[in-house]
């Protein structure tokens, strides 16, 4: 019997489903590319940083959405997350699904997981009693201090205080505290609380482009951060 060989243009359609089949597996489960929106985490990573985030190592998930992308219109269905490799522990740079809109990634440094009380004092951060280490490239842009009654930063509790003097508090079983290492000019829990741990998406790897959209188009070269590119996430 005769075998039809196949057309060069179904060889190719299929070729492609095949990759693109690979690549949301990839995506899904493995390794994905996320992009870096705001300046909360000045200067670890910067606006325009596009970074490889390791899904697996925290235990990746089966998709527990199913929606019209970049819309809000869609439904939730039942999920599975796969053995993790590690926890998120204290230091560790988290990317994970902002608790207050599910939809959004945020990426925020993991400062104390549960168990662990959390305490700022004049912008100094203590877990159990301890200082917290200084990241390498975290910052401050506010000289002021606010007290504990000042309330131009809004907590998830009132009663714990204020941006730079906050706390103790400490943080439930199985969930994380995170913050931004440009410590005055970050949306994290200390304005919305917890993170849960089915909201952990991953750690970032490396950034593998750096997009300057501050410099003006006839600077195309420059437009690129060069000297960011493979630059290890920590």
């Amino acid at each position: 019997m005769a075998v039809t060989p196949k057309s060069k243009t179904r060889e190719l359609i299929e070729a492609v489903v095949i990759a693109l089949f690979a690549a949301l597996v990839l995506r899904q489960f493995v390794i994905a590319s996320y992009k870096v929106p705001t300046g909360s985490m000045e200067n670890t990573v910067l606006v325009g940083d596009f970074m490889f985030v390791n899904k697996f190592v925290y235990g990746a998930k089966t998709p527990d959405w199913i929606g019209i992308p970049f819309t809000k219109t869609g439904f939730d269905v039942p999920w599975f997350r796969f053995p993790a490799i590690a926890q998120p522990e204290p230091y560790d740079i988290v990317v994970f699904r902002y608790p207050v809109d599910p939809l959004l990634d945020y990426i925020k440094r993991c400062i104390a997981v549960g168990g662990q009380t959390i305490e700022i004092i004049d912008k100094k951060v203590y877990v159990d009693g301890n200082p917290f280490p200084r990241p390498p490239h975290m910052k401050f842009i506010d000289r002021r201090i606010f007290s504990r009654e000042n309330e131009s930063f809004e907590v998830f509790d009132p009663k714990l205080g204020s941006r730079d003097n906050f706390g103790p508090v400490t943080v439930p079983s199985h969930h994380y505290f995170v913050m931004g290492d440009n410590r005055d000019n970050s949306l994290d829990s200390r304005a919305w609380g917890f993170v849960p741990p089915e909201n952990i998406v991953g750690t970032p790897l490396i950034i593998w482009l750096s997009w300057d959209s501050r410099m003006p188009a006839y600077r195309l070269f420059n437009k690129i951060r060069w000297n960011r590119l493979g630059n290890v996430v920590r």
